[in-house]
């Protein structure tokens, strides 16, 4: 059966807060899809490159300057041969987050115990964005060295495997985001990847999302190239559609193919930013459904069918990007509009 959510609410992830205690519960009774959060004010460790890292080979925490990085100075064959006996045996507990990496991910998952529900969401850092960021000892981008690249993608996929499990223990349907935020350079001078191999290497963390019977979802919070991601196996795709709804009307076809498969889209249409001040839920609910015209129409000059009906069946709501660099004000006034548009949107389908 294909997944049809129907202005279903969610977030992706990432939080200013400090305490996760309250705001776990806050989010399971606000949302119909709560995520975990994570909480890089809490400590850097729970920086979106630094939390998934630490089942990597040769991989150094660097307290001080609080960053993490690949130490490729001496030979990291037994560090590599350890790796990949883990992941040949698979050993998914080997990849489980630490609770000192992810307090929000412990926390989330209790709450979810004490308080029933249908979904969970958990999410990784995709394996683009962590090797063009996470760097070696030389500044060199991880993802260009053969060795590394292979291990980040197989590290990325088992996490997401271990969190799958983990969310299914206490909620019956998973859905687990891959963040690509660096996929908003891809096309650019910044970016030395062809489009198959950027292909293969999220298929590759889908695929695995996939054998744990997760849905798989993949999130860019700037305009990119969408007709890659909507390339991939991915289940939903999420954008922010405040800012870019306009840029994924270009992709019409590609749109097309991705809606008749099954495909879902997680609208990041409630801004995250002092403008949550200045529209209200009718407003952005308004603005989502001329976003849908919008497509129609530039699908319909190019000979291709897309009814905006067809996006109250295939639609996730959430917020145009992550909270964690905005103000506790502002992310709780953000997940009070994604509620009250959520409502809204269920209601006028």
């Amino acid at each position: 059966m294909p997944f049809t959510p129907k202005f279903l609410t969610t977030h992706l992830g990432s939080i200013p807060h400090t305490e996760c205690v309250d705001v776990c519960d806050r989010l399971i009774h606000m949302l119909d899809i709560p995520a975990w959060p994570q909480m890089s004010r809490r400590t850097f460790r729970e920086n979106m490159y630094v939390q998934f890292s630490a089942s990597l080979p040769a991989i150094v925490t660097d307290e001080t300057k609080q960053k993490v990085y690949f130490d490729t100075r001496n030979d990291i064959t037994p560090a590599l041969e350890a790796f990949y006996e883990r992941y040949l045996a698979n050993d998914v507990n080997a990849f489980a987050l630490k609770p000192s990496y992810a307090a929000g991910f412990y926390n989330m998952l209790e709450a979810m115990r004490r308080i029933p529900g249908e979904w969970a969401k958990g999410q990784v850092t995709g394996p683009i964005s962590f090797g063009l960021t996470v760097t070696d000892q030389d500044l060199r981008a991880s993802l260009y060295n053969e060795q590394l690249a292979d291990v980040i993608v197989k590290n990325t996929a088992l996490i997401a495997r271990w969190q799958v499990r983990q969310l299914r223990s206490v909620r019956p349907n998973v859905i687990l985001f891959v963040d690509e935020p660096y996929m908003a350079s891809f096309g650019s001078a910044f970016i030395n990847l062809k489009r198959g191999q950027v292909i293969d290497m999220l298929n590759e963390v889908f695929d695995a999302i996939h054998a744990e019977g997760g849905l798989a979802g993949v999130h860019c919070c700037a305009n990119t190239d969408w007709s890659v991601l909507l390339a991939t196996k991915v289940d939903i795709l999420n954008l922010d559609a405040y800012g870019y709804i306009e840029n994924l009307a270009l992709f019409p076809a590609e749109m097309r193919a991705f809606l008749d498969r099954g495909g879902v889209v997680a609208w990041g249409i409630v801004p995250n930013n002092k403008e949550i001040y200045d529209i209200t839920p009718e407003g952005i609910a308004y603005r989502l459904n001329a976003g849908f015209t919008l497509i129609h129409d530039k699908a319909q000059s190019r000979g291709i069918t897309i009814m905006p009906e067809e996006f109250s069946m295939r639609s996730l709501v959430a917020p145009s990007c992550g909270l964690g660099p905005t103000t506790t004000e502002i992310a709780d006034r953000v997940f009070e509009v994604l509620m009250k548009t959520g409502i809204i949107l269920k209601q006028n389908r």
